[in-house]
């Protein structure tokens, strides 16, 4: 249990004993809700349970702040509780309740802070990028990739049963136009005068396509027949860059468990049925479908969207909606309870009636969306729209090349998904504290050179090489039964206290799918390790300061290393 539980605990118990003894009249007590106090100089903890409680009470809070402080239970936790203001319950730890925090993320390693969900909680499928396979990922997407990531990382710990999807947009007359795009560029570089139509796909790519079935094939298909030419093309262009889409993610650290076809959706099963048929009957049975002027309409006016939507077009031709639709009851009949979908921004419209065809079946509130800005790219300043390589638009990979993966995820992540990201390219290259990622990883690089220090030269060299890791260093440098009396430096109490607040930031970013939060985490973190290194030596002082310092910067590498870690980002050991 966190700290904060244990002392809200013990506020709720001592409004239940004023209650009791007659000393509060409460018909309902407000929970003790406790809050950092925006200045540490007045605790560790602060309650306004006191004054949440006045009108019920018909009492003044400081009045009533005076006795839930005389019912406090005796207790090992509270140094001392102080009353101020209008009536704040300022509440101040005893240290060996701090030092506790080192000792705990020190025993619990990567699983500290990890968080539980009761029994049923719902399992969620996660859904993000999602992408066609018509061109190279974009640089918003390499945003929803850092954000889906992160956000399954941080739900995860917080006990969460996260599962990931792409969804792959492979139907449809985008594959279409992309292999005719392919086979335009195929004659082109055949010598054939031929132009590129309006709806097809221009990007220097294609051309790279073409040129690889040439050196394949040669002009085999100058005069096939253009429709068997352009699904052929089709279907090698579309296997080409899905592979390149498994390839650039991978690489990103953001990995799958499942690649979804949009084409299987329309594929029957062994009942003949696909899942277009079965969605569709399942909404047929709830009464939402009916036919006007030769079409299949859904009438998701009858949940708050703003009109009815076409499903099937008069002609027989399927609209995107109803893959949508298919595709969100094949989550549900694949046993997921809540579904989550990243979005860019300008799928805001679709919002309404994706959330409508879930309720029609019956699953209201079934379907969240996290919608996210877009991605501004900047160099020193100046906006950057188009690729030096090829003269088009930057794509996620190049961002890559240029900023290293731990930068792009770090600084993709530095706001919340509704706010655009302005993405300076030089900012993240740079190898000082004005580059945030830069800033975090060093005070990990630093901690981990303290441990290298306060080693023999043999365990030092072989932490160096990477053959011992920090873990195991660290439980040679630091004694088993280390004793963490002597942390009582502000330096070293802010530290614990920072350490403390891990579990439960967790379990909010987790809640209110903000994984950027723990960018700002980590910067603070970083922040209080470097003001104490420069407050308190560790090697050279007195071996109890000593020990008891190594044990709280390796507590600290502890915490700020599963930070990164629900990031995506790495946590070297030397820079």
């Amino acid at each position: 249990m966190q700290i904060r539980e244990q002392l809200e605990q013990l506020i709720d118990a001592a409004v239940a004993a004023a209650c009791e003894d007659g000393s509060l009249e409460l018909e309902q007590a407000p929970e003790a809700a406790l809050e950092r106090p925006r200045d540490e100089s007045n605790g560790d903890w602060a309650s306004t349970v006191a004054m949440r409680s006045a009108k019920q009470a018909k009492k003044n809070p400081r009045e009533i702040a005076q006795i839930i402080v005389d019912h406090l239970p005796e207790n090992d936790m509270i140094a001392s509780v102080d009353i101020a203001g209008p009536g704040f319950i300022n509440i101040r730890l005893a240290n060996a309740v701090l030092q506790g925090v080192v000792a705990t993320a020190r025993a619990e390693k990567g699983d500290f802070g990890r968080g539980t969900i009761p029994e049923g909680e719902r399992k969620i499928n996660l859904e993000y990028i999602s992408a066609n396979p018509t061109g190279p990922l974009h640089v918003g997407h390499g945003r929803w990739a850092a954000l889906g990531d992160a956000t399954a990382r941080v739900m995860r710990h917080a006990g969460y049963d996260v599962f990931e999807e792409f969804y792959i947009n492979d139907a449809g007359t985008q594959m279409d136009n992309f292999g005719e795009s392919v086979a335009v560029r195929y004659q082109q570089l055949l010598g054939r005068d031929v132009e590129m139509p309006e709806a097809c796909y221009a990007g220097s790519y294609v051309k790279d396509i073409a040129q690889a079935i040439i050196d394949e094939d040669g002009d085999k298909w100058l005069d096939a027949d253009p429709k068997e030419r352009m699904e052929n093309f089709r279907e090698r262009a579309y296997a080409y860059e899905l592979a390149e889409q498994h390839r650039v993610t991978e690489r990103f650290g953001t990995t799958f468990e499942c690649w979804f076809s949009e084409r299987s959706l329309y594929v029957p099963d062994e009942t003949g049925k696909s899942a277009v048929d079965r969605s569709l009957e399942a909404m047929d049975e709830k009464g939402y479908i009916y036919v006007k002027d030769g079409a299949t309409w859904f009438k998701s006016s009858a949940f708050d969207d703003e009109k009815d939507r076409v499903l099937i077009k008069a002609n027989g031709e399927m609209t995107y909606f109803m893959s949508d639709v298919a595709y969100h009851y094949n989550k549900m009949e694949r046993g997921f309870d809540h579904l989550i979908n990243i979005w860019g921004a300008d799928h805001h419209g679709y919002i309404a009636r994706c959330e409508a065809m879930l309720a029609a079946w019956g699953w209201p509130g079934a379907l969240e969306i996290m919608l996210g800005q877009l991605v501004n790219l900047f160099r020193d300043g100046e906006a950057v729209r188009m690729s030096k390589r090829t003269g088009e638009m930057i794509t996620f990979e190049e961002l890559i090349d240029e900023v290293g993966v731990d930068a792009t995820r770090y600084l993709m992540l530095a706001k919340s998904s509704d706010q655009p990201i302005d993405f300076d390219i030089e900012v993240a290259k740079k190898k000082d504290a004005s580059n945030p990622v830069y800033y975090v990883q060093y005070a990990h690089a630093r901690i981990c050179s303290i441990l290298r220090k306060a080693a023999d030269s043999a365990d030092a060299a072989a932490a160096e090489a990477g053959d011992m890791s920090m873990d195991e260093l660290a439980a040679k440098v630091i004694p088993a039964n280390v004793d963490l009396s002597p942390l009582t430096h502000e330096s070293e109490l802010a530290l614990m206290r920072k350490m403390d607040d891990f579990g439960p930031l967790v379990a909010q970013a987790a809640r209110d799918r903000a994984a950027f939060r723990l960018t700002h985490y980590a910067q603070d973190l970083a922040s209080l390790f470097h003001s104490f290194y420069t407050n308190c030596h560790v090697i050279g002082e007195e071996e109890s300061v000593k020990n008891a310092r190594l044990a709280l910067v390796d507590a600290t590498r502890i915490v700020l290393a599963k930070t990164l870690d629900l990031l995506g980002v790495t946590a070297p050991a030397k820079m």
